[in-house]
């Protein structure tokens, strides 16, 4: 169900790398608990992250929560079509509905990262 090729958090994003450019976005686990999706904050382009720095926040009908980088890096790119249609990550959190785009700083970032096999795994931990 979740990408063989992406990196997961506790948190629950996901992160794709090509060569230094990392894709961020929220799991199908996060926005099925999160409900229907109905704003997200999105950051500036240039903004420097942490690993695990603040995003922005996404809003849904049950709450409000902040998104974390999954990686260090400067935001080189935010998914503006979620402006207009936050349902996107409800519909296509993998694929369309990414949030943001960073031009990685510490590719070693990605070692304190899941797999996809390691976070089904702790999925299944969380549901017990």
């Amino acid at each position: 169900m979740y990408p063989n090729n992406f990196h997961y958090t506790k948190d629950h994003e996901w992160v794709e790398v090509k060569g230094d450019i990392a894709t961020v976005g929220i799991t199908d686990y996060a926005q099925n608990h999160l409900g229907d999706v109905v704003y997200i904050e999105l950051p500036a382009i240039g903004k420097a992250l942490d690993a695990h720095s603040t995003i922005g926040t996404i809003e849904s009908v049950r709450a409000v929560s902040e998104i974390f980088s999954p990686v260090s890096g400067e935001v080189i790119e935010a998914n503006g079509a979620l402006n207009n249609s936050p349902e996107v990550v409800n519909q296509d959190p993998h694929g369309k509905g990414w949030i943001i785009r960073l031009k990685m700083k510490n590719k070693g970032d990605l070692q304190a990262l899941m797999n996809a096999a390691d976070y089904e795994k702790y999925l299944e931990g969380l549901e017990e």
